[in-house]
Protein backbone atom coordinates (compact mmCIF):
# COMPACT_ATOMS: atom_id res chain seq x y z
CA UNK A 1 0.00 0.00 0.00
CA UNK A 2 1.30 3.48 -1.24
CA UNK A 3 1.85 6.40 1.59
CA UNK A 4 -1.06 8.14 -0.64
CA UNK A 5 -3.13 5.22 0.11
CA UNK A 6 -2.22 4.94 3.83
CA UNK A 7 -2.73 8.63 4.16
CA UNK A 8 -6.37 8.74 1.78
CA UNK A 9 -7.22 6.02 4.01
CA UNK A 10 -6.41 7.42 7.44
CA UNK A 11 -8.29 10.41 6.65
CA UNK A 12 -11.52 8.41 5.62
CA UNK A 13 -11.25 6.99 8.97
CA UNK A 14 -10.22 10.32 11.03
CA UNK A 15 -13.71 11.84 9.58
CA UNK A 16 -15.65 8.08 10.10
CA UNK A 17 -14.45 8.83 14.10
CA UNK A 18 -15.17 12.74 14.39
CA UNK A 19 -19.07 11.28 13.58
CA UNK A 20 -19.14 8.61 15.67
CA UNK A 21 -17.48 10.60 18.64
CA UNK A 22 -20.59 12.76 19.52
CA UNK A 23 -22.84 8.94 19.46
CA UNK A 24 -20.55 8.50 22.09
CA UNK A 25 -19.95 11.12 24.89
CA UNK A 26 -18.78 8.48 27.46
CA UNK A 27 -15.55 8.94 25.52
CA UNK A 28 -13.54 12.07 25.07
CA UNK A 29 -11.06 10.00 22.62
CA UNK A 30 -11.74 7.55 19.56
CA UNK A 31 -8.01 6.27 18.27
CA UNK A 32 -7.06 3.30 15.81
CA UNK A 33 -4.10 2.72 13.36
CA UNK A 34 -3.90 1.95 9.67
CA UNK A 35 -2.68 -1.58 10.53
CA UNK A 36 -2.20 -3.59 13.14
CA UNK A 37 0.53 -6.16 11.69
CA UNK A 38 4.15 -5.40 10.74
CA UNK A 39 5.63 -7.94 8.51
CA UNK A 40 9.30 -8.22 8.99
CA UNK A 41 10.54 -9.83 5.57
CA UNK A 42 13.77 -10.14 4.48
CA UNK A 43 14.73 -6.93 3.05
CA UNK A 44 12.97 -5.37 5.99
CA UNK A 45 14.45 -1.85 5.90
CA UNK A 46 11.73 -0.04 8.70
CA UNK A 47 8.56 0.92 7.94
CA UNK A 48 5.67 3.54 9.34
CA UNK A 49 2.15 2.97 10.58
CA UNK A 50 -0.21 5.93 10.83
CA UNK A 51 -2.24 6.98 14.05
CA UNK A 52 -5.68 8.57 13.70
CA UNK A 53 -8.28 9.90 15.83
CA UNK A 54 -10.79 12.41 16.72
CA UNK A 55 -11.17 14.05 19.96
CA UNK A 56 -14.53 15.76 21.60
CA UNK A 57 -12.97 19.02 21.91
CA UNK A 58 -9.29 20.59 22.26
CA UNK A 59 -7.04 19.16 24.03
CA UNK A 60 -3.08 17.78 23.58
CA UNK A 61 -2.44 14.66 23.00
CA UNK A 62 0.35 12.14 23.37
CA UNK A 63 1.07 8.67 21.95
CA UNK A 64 3.04 6.27 23.69
CA UNK A 65 4.27 2.98 21.45
CA UNK A 66 5.95 0.44 23.98
CA UNK A 67 7.60 -2.73 22.97
CA UNK A 68 7.45 -5.71 24.86
CA UNK A 69 9.51 -5.97 28.13
CA UNK A 70 12.65 -7.98 28.80
CA UNK A 71 15.67 -7.94 31.23
CA UNK A 72 18.74 -5.92 29.98
CA UNK A 73 22.25 -6.25 31.38
CA UNK A 74 24.51 -3.32 30.86
CA UNK A 75 28.37 -4.22 31.00
CA UNK A 76 31.10 -1.41 32.17
CA UNK A 77 33.69 -1.79 29.70
CA UNK A 78 37.69 -1.45 31.38
CA UNK A 79 41.23 -1.10 30.08
CA UNK A 80 43.75 -4.28 30.53
CA UNK A 81 46.39 -4.92 29.12
CA UNK A 82 45.95 -2.81 26.11
CA UNK A 83 41.95 -4.59 25.22
CA UNK A 84 38.65 -3.39 26.38
CA UNK A 85 36.99 -6.00 28.16
CA UNK A 86 33.96 -6.48 29.75
CA UNK A 87 33.86 -5.41 33.90
CA UNK A 88 31.46 -5.22 35.97
CA UNK A 89 27.42 -5.54 35.09
CA UNK A 90 23.53 -4.83 36.30
CA UNK A 91 20.76 -6.31 34.63
CA UNK A 92 17.44 -4.05 34.50
CA UNK A 93 14.62 -5.35 34.79
CA UNK A 94 11.34 -4.99 32.60
CA UNK A 95 12.99 -3.10 30.06
CA UNK A 96 10.95 -1.95 26.99
CA UNK A 97 12.34 -3.49 23.93
CA UNK A 98 10.99 -0.19 22.36
CA UNK A 99 9.46 3.13 23.85
CA UNK A 100 8.25 5.91 21.41
CA UNK A 101 6.54 9.36 22.38
CA UNK A 102 4.81 11.41 19.98
CA UNK A 103 3.48 14.56 20.31
CA UNK A 104 1.66 17.82 19.60
CA UNK A 105 3.85 20.08 21.34
CA UNK A 106 6.73 19.62 23.91
CA UNK A 107 6.16 17.36 26.94
CA UNK A 108 6.87 20.44 29.25
CA UNK A 109 4.28 22.01 27.33
CA UNK A 110 1.64 19.82 27.83
CA UNK A 111 2.00 18.65 31.84
CA UNK A 112 3.79 19.32 34.86
CA UNK A 113 7.14 17.17 35.75
CA UNK A 114 4.68 14.82 38.08
CA UNK A 115 1.99 14.21 36.12
CA UNK A 116 4.26 13.04 33.47
CA UNK A 117 5.86 10.80 36.02
CA UNK A 118 2.80 9.66 37.00
CA UNK A 119 1.48 7.91 33.64
CA UNK A 120 5.15 6.80 32.58
CA UNK A 121 4.98 10.14 30.18
CA UNK A 122 8.85 10.05 28.53
CA UNK A 123 11.83 8.49 28.43
CA UNK A 124 13.17 10.00 31.90
CA UNK A 125 9.79 8.44 33.26
CA UNK A 126 10.48 4.86 32.68
CA UNK A 127 10.67 2.75 35.62
CA UNK A 128 13.68 0.84 34.92
CA UNK A 129 14.83 -0.65 38.15
CA UNK A 130 17.98 -3.19 38.88
CA UNK A 131 17.02 -6.73 39.12
CA UNK A 132 19.35 -7.03 42.03
CA UNK A 133 18.01 -4.47 44.94
CA UNK A 134 21.01 -4.26 46.50
CA UNK A 135 22.50 -2.13 43.81
CA UNK A 136 23.88 1.24 44.79
CA UNK A 137 22.07 4.40 44.15
CA UNK A 138 25.09 5.60 41.97
CA UNK A 139 25.45 2.66 39.80
CA UNK A 140 21.79 2.75 39.25
CA UNK A 141 21.92 6.05 37.59
CA UNK A 142 25.07 5.42 36.01
CA UNK A 143 24.00 2.40 34.50
CA UNK A 144 20.61 3.23 33.94
CA UNK A 145 21.91 6.37 31.43
CA UNK A 146 23.66 4.14 29.82
CA UNK A 147 21.32 1.76 28.78
CA UNK A 148 18.42 4.90 27.57
CA UNK A 149 22.05 6.25 26.09
CA UNK A 150 22.39 2.78 23.79
CA UNK A 151 18.58 2.29 23.18
CA UNK A 152 18.57 5.78 21.75
CA UNK A 153 21.61 5.20 19.18
CA UNK A 154 19.68 2.04 17.98
CA UNK A 155 16.71 4.62 17.31
CA UNK A 156 14.44 2.26 19.74
CA UNK A 157 13.94 4.78 22.47
CA UNK A 158 12.90 8.29 21.53
CA UNK A 159 10.57 11.66 21.50
CA UNK A 160 9.25 13.06 18.73
CA UNK A 161 6.98 16.06 20.11
CA UNK A 162 5.50 18.15 17.20
CA UNK A 163 5.14 14.72 15.16
CA UNK A 164 0.90 14.40 16.17
CA UNK A 165 -0.80 16.73 13.75
CA UNK A 166 -4.28 18.37 14.16
CA UNK A 167 -6.84 18.63 11.37
CA UNK A 168 -8.69 21.50 12.93
CA UNK A 169 -9.59 21.29 16.62
CA UNK A 170 -10.74 17.41 16.82
CA UNK A 171 -9.11 15.45 14.31
CA UNK A 172 -5.48 14.56 14.52
CA UNK A 173 -3.11 11.81 12.90
CA UNK A 174 0.48 11.03 13.35
CA UNK A 175 2.88 8.67 11.43
CA UNK A 176 5.29 5.95 14.00
CA UNK A 177 8.05 5.71 12.40
CA UNK A 178 9.71 1.85 13.21
CA UNK A 179 13.86 1.30 12.07
CA UNK A 180 14.93 -1.89 10.53
CA UNK A 181 15.91 -2.80 13.50
CA UNK A 182 12.74 -2.97 15.57
CA UNK A 183 12.33 -6.18 18.24
CA UNK A 184 9.55 -8.77 17.02
CA UNK A 185 6.63 -9.03 19.21
CA UNK A 186 3.24 -7.52 20.95
CA UNK A 187 3.55 -3.67 21.08
CA UNK A 188 0.76 -1.31 22.89
CA UNK A 189 0.38 2.24 21.56
CA UNK A 190 -1.64 4.20 23.87
CA UNK A 191 -3.32 7.63 23.40
CA UNK A 192 -3.65 10.07 25.73
CA UNK A 193 -6.26 13.06 25.76
CA UNK A 194 -4.31 15.90 28.31
CA UNK A 195 -6.16 19.22 29.04
CA UNK A 196 -4.72 21.79 31.45
CA UNK A 197 -1.98 19.07 31.99
CA UNK A 198 -3.95 16.46 33.79
CA UNK A 199 -5.01 12.97 31.41
CA UNK A 200 -9.01 13.08 30.95
CA UNK A 201 -8.93 10.07 28.81
CA UNK A 202 -7.09 7.43 27.45
CA UNK A 203 -7.20 4.30 24.78
CA UNK A 204 -4.75 1.37 24.12
CA UNK A 205 -4.11 -0.03 20.81
CA UNK A 206 -2.49 -3.11 20.33
CA UNK A 207 0.32 -3.39 17.54
CA UNK A 208 1.61 -6.81 16.33
CA UNK A 209 5.35 -6.71 14.99
CA UNK A 210 6.64 -10.43 13.46
CA UNK A 211 8.78 -12.11 11.17
CA UNK A 212 7.15 -13.75 7.84
CA UNK A 213 8.20 -15.98 5.36
CA UNK A 214 11.58 -18.02 4.69
CA UNK A 215 12.98 -15.40 7.73
CA UNK A 216 10.44 -16.61 10.23
CA UNK A 217 10.83 -20.14 9.29
CA UNK A 218 14.52 -20.12 9.91
CA UNK A 219 13.87 -18.03 13.22
CA UNK A 220 11.51 -20.62 14.49
CA UNK A 221 13.48 -23.80 13.95
CA UNK A 222 16.44 -22.44 15.18
CA UNK A 223 14.51 -21.72 18.19
CA UNK A 224 13.14 -24.93 18.62
CA UNK A 225 16.21 -27.29 17.36
CA UNK A 226 19.24 -24.96 18.95
CA UNK A 227 21.89 -28.23 19.01
CA UNK A 228 20.70 -28.97 15.32
CA UNK A 229 21.19 -25.45 14.12
CA UNK A 230 24.27 -24.77 15.38
CA UNK A 231 25.65 -27.86 13.91
CA UNK A 232 24.11 -27.41 10.86
CA UNK A 233 25.50 -23.76 10.46
CA UNK A 234 28.79 -25.09 11.26
CA UNK A 235 28.63 -27.82 8.31
CA UNK A 236 27.23 -24.95 5.92
CA UNK A 237 30.08 -22.79 7.09
CA UNK A 238 32.76 -25.84 6.62
CA UNK A 239 30.75 -26.54 3.07
CA UNK A 240 31.14 -23.23 1.56
CA UNK A 241 34.97 -22.58 2.81
CA UNK A 242 35.75 -26.04 1.35
CA UNK A 243 33.95 -24.75 -2.11
CA UNK A 244 35.62 -21.32 -1.85
CA UNK A 245 38.99 -22.81 -2.22
CA UNK A 246 38.78 -25.15 -5.25
CA UNK A 247 39.31 -22.50 -7.79
CA UNK A 248 42.73 -21.95 -5.97
CA UNK A 249 43.68 -25.42 -5.06
CA UNK A 250 45.47 -26.13 -8.66
CA UNK A 251 47.28 -22.75 -8.55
Amino acid sequence: MTTRAITRRALLAVAFLALALPARADQPLLADLTGHLIAITTGFTGTSVVLFGATDGPGDIVAIVRGPERDSVVWQKRHLAGLWINGHSVTFANVPSYYAVFSNRKLADIAPANAQAQSQIGIGNLRIDPRDPQTRPDETTTFRAALIAEQKRAHLFGEYPGSVAFLGDRLFRATLNFPANVPTGNYLVEVLLIRSGKVVSGQTTPLVIAETGVGADVSEFAENNAALYGVGAVLGAALLGWLASLPFRNV
